[in-house]
């Protein structure tokens, strides 16, 4: 079924107004991203970071190497490689120390064996990167929002408390893109922070610190979220692992913006890593009491699951076709995986996703039960105060004067322009994609999807194709759990990768695809290796 008339109308005027805001951009904006000098990152040189979360707690516990040696390691790689990056925005590495030592005392004083440490203290003195929209407290908490510069968090939330209850050790707080809504991780609180493979191109966002600071090895884990693709985005331009766990399992409590309207039925919280053997045992601590909604100690026989693959989204018109290169990477997974397992993968085909950008916007803006509308955007802008005009904003950003990005705008001016009835069509479009997917993957089914249409971008070019991120968005959308798994470095040196899904609750499944994947495809690669 074809669009109607309004809104191929609104198709154009999209399209219109996102080439506009880049060619202003492009105008007004000074050149910046990528630092001077050198335009590779330092190659890992300690064999300490070369290690996983699960592997370094194990050593850790065995006292084979102390958690002072490690967080100290990772504190040296930091300084690094973050002034390239720009990824961590605040660190804690006095802080970090100190706890390092109380955990290397704990281990001495330990009369229980090292299966207690294991049991109570799964992640006992390992470093940890916490993207700055969660509260950790003590530590800004901003969201890339000058009118909150000098928020600081008094509280943990609940995933960040969990962590470090399970013996992880913060190291600091990671950007992000103003108000967790763009793609990009630029604000003009933090700047913008830089791709570890290319200092010209984003590392994604909204939680491109994350990314980025992972896949330049100054973190080994870190924690996410996403609404839109803000956790796999990252993931996948930054050559690492993310797992969007089925939304409702993880808690969303104390992370700024707020969810409102029906929001939090689209938004999860999950693991951002660079080894796929701690994903799991990261989002079975994350998950806390709601752990037992997933089956996370099913063991898992991938010979036994029904696979699918879906090459694009049909050719949407507001987004990029799916690159050749990206496309020839799904198609060796699935080589792969019929050569390895014995499965068949069959291709299928939903004509509902070329609406998915559509799906994602009409979604968002529903109202909650009680008929309440979400958070307006430009009410968030304006926090701690009254609403921005976004008009008025565009005026300033031509004489340097907003505060905001023009990104943050350009989602203000589009707000503005939204029809205010939600479209029955587009509405009708995502119920029969909802019980068509549901119906075909059940328990037993995985499928893979292009995590974008294309490698990492060049810095500030998402404005000029806003709606590619339907591809991440459009999962969220469905409510299916769904894991970034990297493939390897494409003709550019840019990571390519591909999204696992599988239906609700099945985390698990898409889990151990993951760790079937890193060993096919050899999982993060150092950006600074030759």
């Amino acid at each position: 079924m074809a669009l109607s008339r309004l809104e191929k109308v609104q198709v154009w005027l999209l399209k219109a107004a996102a080439g506009l805001l880049f060619a202003l951009f492009r105008l007004l904006s000074p050149r910046s991203g990528a630092p001077s000098g050198s335009r590779k990152l330092p190659p890992v040189s300690c064999p300490l970071l070369l290690m996983s979360a699960t592997r370094l707690a194990h050593k850790i516990r065995r006292k084979e190497v102390s958690s002072v040696e490690v967080v100290q390691a990772y504190i040296d790689r930091i300084q690094e490689v973050n002034p390239f990056l720009n990824g961590v925005t605040k660190d804690r590495f006095d802080a970090a120390l100190q706890e390092a030592k109380q955990v290397d005392v704990l281990i001495e004083e330990e009369t229980g064996g090292e299966e207690v440490l294991e049991d109570r203290l799964p992640l006992l003195g390992v470093p940890l990167s916490v993207k700055e929209s969660f509260a950790l407290q003590g530590m800004p908490f901003t969201c890339g929002m000058v009118s909150r510069k000098g928020v600081v968090a008094t509280v943990d939330a609940p995933p960040v408390a969990l962590l470090k209850r399970a013996g992880a050790i913060p190291m600091g707080v990671t950007n992000t893109s103003e108000l967790c809504m763009w793609c990009e991780s630029n604000n003009h609180l933090h700047g913008i922070t830089n791709n570890p493979y290319d200092f010209q191109r984003t590392p994604g966002g909204s939680s491109g610190g994350e990314g980025s600071i992972l896949g330049g090895a100054g973190a080994v884990i870190g924690v996410g979220s996403d609404i839109g693709g803000s956790i796999r985005m990252p993931c996948f331009f930054n050559g690492i692992f993310g797992h969007k766990t089925t939304p409702g399992v993880v808690s969303l409590e104390n992370q700024f913006p707020v969810c409102s309207g029906r929001q939090a039925e689209f938004c999860s919280s999950g693991p951002m890593c660079r080894y796929a053997e701690d994903l799991l045992p990261m989002l079975r601590i994350m998950a806390g009491p709601n752990a037992g909604m997933l089956s996370l100690d099913t063991k898992v026989d991938l010979k036994k699951l029904r696979f699918f693959t879906i090459p694009h989204d049909g050719g949407s018109p507001m987004t990029s076709p799916v690159s050749e290169e990206l496309m020839a990477a799904q198609r060796k997974v699935v080589e792969r995986l019929e050569a390895d397992l014995g499965v068949k993968v069959q291709e299928v085909h939903f004509p509902e996703f070329r609406y998915g950008i559509q799906i994602w916007d009409t979604y968002m803006s529903l109202p909650d039960k009680e008929g309440k509308l979400p958070t307006p955007f430009v009410e968030l802008m304006g926090e701690p105060g009254k609403s921005t005009w976004p008009f008025w904003e565009l005026l300033k950003r031509m004489v340097g004067r907003s505060d905001h990005t023009m990104a943050a705008i350009g989602l203000a001016l589009l707000e503005k322009a939204r029809v205010t009835e939600p479209s029955a069509f587009i509405i009708q479009q995502k119920e029969r994609l909802q019980k068509n997917i549901d119906e075909l993957l059940g328990t037993d089914g995985v499928f893979l999807y292009p995590s974008h249409p294309r490698v990492a971008p060049k810095h500030h070019h998402p404005l000029f194709r806003p709606a590619d991120c339907a591809y991440t968005g459009i999962i969220n959308m469905l409510g299916l759990p769904v894991t970034q798994c990297p493939l390897g470095l494409g003709e550019e040196g840019l990571p390519l990768g591909v999204q696992v899904g599988a239906g609700r609750l099945q985390d698990h499944l898409t889990l151990e695809v993951a760790l079937y994947l890193e060993k096919t495809f050899g999982g993060w690669r150092d950006p600074g290796a030759n």
